[in-house]
């Protein structure tokens, strides 16, 4: 669905690695396992995406002979290593939690096990991948349950998105965690996702007079009609809006809603809604946008704005207030063998792993962080996805995903949709886990 990415965006040592193994021949199957250490305080959980980009990653890994040119001149590598990049392709495993899961610390959700070489050069894209649209979909999540239903949302921020991949990929994991739709044209082509949009400022000072830049819009776009009443005066503009509308109403054009962008939101809404209920105008829509977040949401609508749906913008496509998460990918099997880091506040368990969640009534109750095989009560969360480098089944519609996502959201416990730090959810570790570890352990002395 985008342009190929060169498989050299990674970091060096994911090669000068490769060498070492190839040199060593250090060809046996690779498990890593893909998990976050920690839950900031902002966040009461955590929700899978990126999955789908990871796949068409592998599915499309190999190295151009430009790519392959450049390594061999870069005088780093033997003509070994470049022969084997020339063949290389991803012939391996991948298990993962769907997208639109959510998930908590410590827990996997994406788990490659492939030969050692091919395992470890991945690594860095994959993480760039699941990471910032995990970081997005849990950030628009809480924007859903902040607007609780009542309010339409679409993701707004494209234009001061950290580039265009993460600006397309804002308008899916918004998608995904909830939102109506985006500005973002793009995802509206590659995905399906619904495309809002309304109008700039520019447009109404281009013109000499407010009121006629609102009729050119509304005659250029009729079936879009939602007009931008902030450039110069809110209460005025909307005045204009009632003005209109007689001479729109006759060309069959309907006003369906206006924009604020500035001001005392809360104020100027009420005020805009009182004039249009008085004027007719009951049917339009108020669409705020402007340095909107969760928190901008909850208490508008706790305090009674009659707004009907939000520009969610910056803050979401940036996760303005948690910019990142403390992801790692880390080896959990070589050759057979369980393996774990003992690096203190870095700690790893062991071997391949799978999360079974119990719920009760519908509401999730605790997870169950065990070992592959070791069957606990609840539901396995971690599904196969790849097998011998090949997709299983076809690639899931963003519609079952968004419909698996919501599901996800409306089974959190009450404590865990709040928007203010929350107790922990309880993540258990089975004892079985518990035991290879300190056997893991021993063996290292």
């Amino acid at each position: 669905m985008h342009p190929k990415i060169s498989p050299l965006l990674t970091d060096l040592y994911q090669f000068t690695m490769l060498q070492g193994y190839l040199d060593r021949q250090m060809h046996e199957t690779a498990v890593f396992e893909l998990f976050i250490r920690t839950l900031p305080v902002q966040r009461g959980f955590f929700m899978a995406a990126g999955l789908e980009s990871v796949i068409e990653f592998l599915e499309d890994l190999k190295f151009s002979e430009e790519e392959l040119k450049y390594l061999a001149s870069s005088g780093r590598f033997s003509q070994n290593v470049i022969g084997y990049l020339a063949k290389l392709r991803f012939t391996g495993d991948l298990d993962a939690m769907p997208e639109g899961t959510v998930f908590f610390p410590n827990e996997p959700i994406l788990r490659i096990a492939a030969p050692m070489p091919v395992a470890q050069l991945i690594e860095s894209r994959i993480i760039n991948l699941l990471h910032v649209q995990t970081l997005l979909a849990s950030k628009a999540a809480r924007c859903f349950l902040a607007a609780d239903g009542r309010v339409g949302l679409v993701d707004f921020g494209l234009r001061r998105a950290h580039g265009a991949e993460a600006g397309l990929y804002a308008a899916r994991s918004s998608y995904i965690a909830g939102f109506d739709g985006t500005s973002t044209v793009l995802a509206e082509h590659l995905y399906g996702i619904p495309a809002f949009g309304t109008m700039a400022h520019s447009f109404i000072e281009a013109h000499q007079d407010e009121k006629e830049a609102f009729i050119h819009f509304a005659e250029s776009n009729p079936q879009i009609v939602t007009l931008l009443i902030d450039t110069y005066d809110t209460i005025a503009g909307a005045g204009k809006v009632v003005e209109i509308k007689k001479r729109l109403d006759q060309k069959g054009i309907t006003i369906r809603g206006v924009r604020l962008d500035s001001g005392d939101l809360l104020e100027l809404s009420g005020k805009v809604r009182a004039i249009f209920d008085r004027s007719g105008l009951g049917n339009v829509r108020i669409f705020v946008s402007g340095n909107i977040d969760e928190y901008a949401i909850r208490d508008l609508l706790s305090a009674g704005a009659p707004i009907n749906a939000f520009g969610v913008g910056t803050k979401l496509d940036t996760s303005a207030d948690i910019p990142y998460f403390d992801c790692a990918y880390k080896l959990m099997e070589y050759a057979g063998q369980p393996r774990l880091k003992k690096s203190e506040g870095k700690a790893t368990w062991p071997g391949r792993k799978q999360v079974y969640r119990h719920c009760r009534d519908g509401e999730m109750v605790r997870d169950i962080l065990t070992l592959e095989g070791d069957r606990q009560d609840g539901t396995p969360l971690i599904k196969p996805f790849m097998r011998g480098g090949r997709r299983i089944g076809r690639p899931e519609g963003l519609k079952d995903i968004r419909g698996h996502a919501l599901r996800q959201i409306a089974a959190l416990p009450g404590y865990l949709k709040a928007l203010e730090h929350t107790p922990p959810y309880s993540v258990e570790i089975s004892p079985g886990l518990e035991q290879l570890r300190a056997e893991v352990e021993k063996k290292l002395g």
